[in-house]
């Protein structure tokens, strides 16, 4: 690795041997891991040094590294030159580094491709959301319970108040009943929160919660064959399905359960599925419903006006045939769009039916 430029070579030697003789009268410090000095190296490097490093590793490694990047911390100037001593190289470390999310996103996106960043970065933030509150609603709540009952109640309090309600009764219901009265009761009292209270609370719950979930946990087998099912074509996704339930019906019906298919649009409520259709192209919708049965067509064109209805029926009777494959390609258009705008809480997703049902 190349040296940054120096105007006499004698200058290098002089700041090396000056490093040194500071790092023999410090006392000793606890031992690094070794992951944890290459994240500590990469961030002191930079966009400028470590670029052909990056691209010189493979995805395995560039994922072991962000995680132990994102969940650094501040890392103390004399840890700094202890560390780039080690490597035999001369940079000015005037500060301190803070190693988070942000920093190595913004650092990997100078050197790895979009997509590549976005699977490493998703998969050590953890959960999907936009910031720290929407991540926990999306983390399960058994999870997310057994985590918080060994938290104070006050700190219990604040996280449930940013939840979202619904997560938020979830939560509580599984608490101990007595801690869950304890948390009420403060949520009942608390007032404004201070800004610095929040953060500290996100901060904790990002480094001792969300980074060891997001190492920790791993998926259904079942989710991720329901997802790989969803955007297969209905032919060859009928074909698996048949097959599979032959060799193991538990497993296929466990799939069928967990797939998100364009018929389950019709669970949307009338709120959702009308902001469904305003985002997506009136064309598309024409030729989704080509293919759809009555209830999915009654059910879109029940959300719609009488006049708006009338037109996307003309529209559809003026196309003629359409091949079947457009017409799955518009309905998984139609389902991906739901996801999107679900995941952006823009509208509500009922998977199961059973959520429908009325009990006597």
């Amino acid at each position: 690795m190349a040296l940054p430029q120096t105007s006499n070579q004698n200058d290098i030697t002089s700041v090396i041997s000056s490093l040194a003789a500071r790092q023999n009268n410090r006392p000793q410090r606890e031992q690094i891991s070794g992951p944890k000095r290459a994240a500590m190296l990469m961030l002191a490097l930079g966009e400028q040094y470590g670029g052909k490093i990056w691209s010189l590793l493979d995805d395995d490694e560039v994922r072991e590294l962000s995680i132990h990047m994102s969940t650094l911390g501040t890392v103390e100037a004399e840890v700094v030159e202890d560390m780039l001593l080690e490597f035999v190289s001369r940079m000015s470390a005037s500060g301190a580094l803070m190693g988070n999310f942000d920093a190595t996103e913004r650092l990997l996106q100078q050197y790895l491709p979009p997509e590549r960043v976005v699977g490493i970065m998703d998969e050590i933030r953890g959960p999907a959301g936009r910031n720290m509150w929407e991540k926990l609603s999306n983390v399960q709540e058994e999870v997310l319970a057994n985590y918080l009952k060994n938290e104070y109640p006050q700190t219990i309090a604040v996280v449930l108040s940013k939840l979202k309600p619904e997560h938020s009764a979830r939560v509580l219901a599984i608490l101990p009943e007595e801690m869950a009265l304890d948390v009420v009761n403060r949520m009942l009292r608390m007032e404004a929160v201070q800004k610095e209270v929040i953060e500290r609370v996100e901060q904790t719950l990002r480094v001792e919660f969300m980074s060891n979930l997001s190492q920790t946990r791993r998926r259904d087998a079942h989710e991720v064959m329901a997802e790989i099912f969803n955007n297969f074509d209905r032919q060859t996704e009928t074909r698996f399905i048949t097959a599979l339930e032959e060799e193991n019906r538990e497993s296929a019906e466990r799939i069928k359960a967990l797939m998100f298919t364009f018929d389950d649009l019709i669970k949307l409520d009338s709120a959702s599925a009308q902001t469904l259709m305003r985002n997506v192209d009136k064309d598309k919708l024409g030729v989704a419903l080509k293919s759809a049965n009555e209830e999915v067509r009654g059910f879109f064109l029940g959300n719609m006006s009488s006049r708006a209805g009338k037109m996307l029926l003309d529209d559809m009777a003026a196309m003629g045939p359409v091949r079947l494959r457009d017409v799955d390609e518009a309905q998984a258009l139609l389902v991906n769009l739901a996801k999107d705008l679900a995941a952006k809480g823009e509208i509500t997703l009922t998977k199961n039916r059973a959520d429908e049902e009325l009990v006597y």
